[in-house]
Formats: C-alpha cells, structure tokens, sequence
C-alpha cells in the first residue's frame, strides 16, 4: 500500500514543513523526539558480506513493507502483501516508487536457521521464513540493488494514518463487494474513505481479473491521496493536526536501527506528491508453478530498470518506455 514512501515520504515531508514553519530548534527538537520514538528492527542482521555495490552518490533506495504483522521479531506465518522498492534521485528532485507483486516467482536465499529458503518460491514467503532480513536479501539479489534503509508498516497503521487526516478521496474504478466482513460495498465513482473503508478497499483483489496488479494500482493511488491530503488541508502547517498525524504515523511505522527521521525529512525538503512517479515491477504475467498462482517477472526489462536503478538514471528508462 504505502508510500513515497508509503509512509516514509509522508514522514519526512511533514517534519520538513514543521521545520520551515515551527520554529527550526523546537521543530529540531520535536524531529529528535520522533525519531526518538520510531519502533526500530535490525533489517540487516546477517546478510551475507557480498552485497550488490552502493548506487550513485546522493542517491536513495527504501524498501518498503507493508505487513498484518507490525513485530518484525515474529512473522512466522504472515506475509508482506505490499512490497515497494523507493529510488530517490541524487538530485532529491524525484522519486519512484516500484511495486513489486507479492506473488513474483523468485529465489529466496536460505534462512538464517536453515529450515526454509534456498528455492525458488513466492518473494512474500521470504518475510515469514526469515523476517526483514531475509526480504532485504531477497529484493537484493533479485534486483542488484542495494537497500540503504527498510521501512514497515501494519495494515491497522494504515486506518490510523488515513483518519488522523480526515479520511482520504479515491475514484473506485469498478463495483466490487469485499470479501471481507462487513462486506462493504464499493461502487464506482468518487468517495471519500474513512481509514478502515481505505483500507478495505485497497487490500482486495479476487474480485479483479489480474488481481494483485489492480490491487497494486489502488494501492499506489491511496498513497498518492494521501500525500495530496496532508499537503492539500493545511495538515503540514497546523501544529495540533500536524501533530496528531505524526503521532499516528510514528505509531506505525517500523524502521531499520540507522534510519534518521531527521536528515532524511531534510534530504528530501523538497519532494512532493507530484514527483513521485509510480512504477509496477516488469512481469511476463501469471502462471502456475507447483500448483500456486504466481507472477512471472520479464528477466529481460526488469534487468534494464533495476540496472537504471543502480545507475540513478530511472528518469531516462521512463521516457524510453513511454516512446515505445
């Protein structure tokens, strides 16, 4: 689901107006004390010493989780249903936001107590067999890319987020009845969700019939939402609903032990909803392997994007596909 970062981006962004309108050294101060606060996980433990090389001076990639499970310390059984690689360009002038469907048909590297991995299987399972650590192994070596910071978010986070902005406007592109109790139903047109309504609505996906790729497009357009609501109400620049949204959002996000709320708030003072451009992992589409339902990734373009990835040259692999 999240955003850019699912969440991340929504963080950084609304400490950065904190920090241009609050005063800069209680602003500073209230930046540390988030910071403070984050609920922190070590995303890298043990990951082998070989990794893939760092991209382009300046440059930025986050991996973004969005999990049932907030306690990346027990995941056995749960499933990261949202998954997003962030490249920020060196220039902080632009960000891209590259889903990556949970049912890609991936290795996953052994576990760190050896019982699961090793294979090749769905790229969620590696959450429930190895926790974050084994995600970051797993994006990596499917990639090449190179993650400088994780960041998780619950689903229950999510509602919270939504409501602490007053709900959030989204064009449902297609009649459905969730699967989920109560069994809301949601008709196509323009609405306004509440946080649990947004919630519901982006987690579905059978009723589609290419699934999690529609999934995935309403996914990032809540995060997109999102970002426009908290930019478009004044959220970022009045302190008590500025504050109560934040509240909201440090309550559930999980990060890795070096991310700083701070610098990175600073870093990316000048990214907005706008420039972040949304992008869906290149795949062949479905198959079934072994009985499951699984995305095949295109070897061939997801190499040419990853590579732009490293590269920090995403803008350019945009425009080529675009002219094609």
């Amino acid at each position: 689901m999240r955003s850019v970062k699912r969440r991340a981006l929504v963080i950084t962004l609304a400490v950065v107006f904190l920090l241009a309108g609050g005063g800069l050294g209680a602003a500073w101060a209230y930046g540390r004390s988030l910071d403070h606060h984050l609920a922190r996980t070590n995303a890298f433990a043990g990951l082998p010493s070989e990794r893939p090389t760092e991209t382009v001076t300046g440059a930025l990639n986050i991996l973004v989780l969005g999990s049932d499970s907030r306690d990346p310390d027990s995941t056995t059984d749960s499933r990261t249903d949202t998954i997003m690689l962030v490249h920020v360009d060196a220039d902080h002038q632009h960000a891209y936001s590259i889903s990556i469907p949970r049912d890609t048909w991936v290795y996953v590297p052994e576990s760190a107590d050896g019982r699961n991995g090793g294979t090749k299987a769905k790229i969620n399972a590696a959450y429930a067999w190895g926790g974050t650590p084994l995600v970051v192994q797993t994006v990596e070596r499917y990639t090449g890319v190179r993650i400088d910071h994780v960041v998780l978010v619950d689903f229950a986070g999510f509602a919270r987020i939504t409501d602490a902005l007053g709900g959030v406007d989204m064009y449902v592109d297609q009649s459905i009845t969730s699967i989920h109790p109560p069994y809301r139903k949601f008709t196509k047109g323009e609405h306004h969700f509440t946080g649990a309504e947004a919630l519901d609505y982006v987690r579905q996906r059978y009723q589609f019939k290419d699934g999690d790729f529609t999934r995935e497009k309403h996914q990032q357009a809540f995060l997109k939402a999102l970002m426009d609501k908290a930019a478009s109400t004044g959220t970022l620049t009045d302190p008590v609903r500025l504050n109560a949204f934040l509240q909201a959002v440090t309550r559930s996000v999980t990060v890795d032990e070096d991310f700083d709320l701070v610098d990175t708030a600073l870093a990316l003072r000048d990214l907005r909803a706008n420039d972040i451009t949304f992008l869906t992992s290149p795949s062949t589409g479905t198959a079934t392997v072994d009985g499951q339902s699984v995305v095949e990734p295109d070897t061939v373009k997801a190499k040419a994007l990853y590579a732009a990835v490293r590269d920090d040259t995403v803008a350019q692999w945009v425009a080529a596909q675009a002219s094609r």
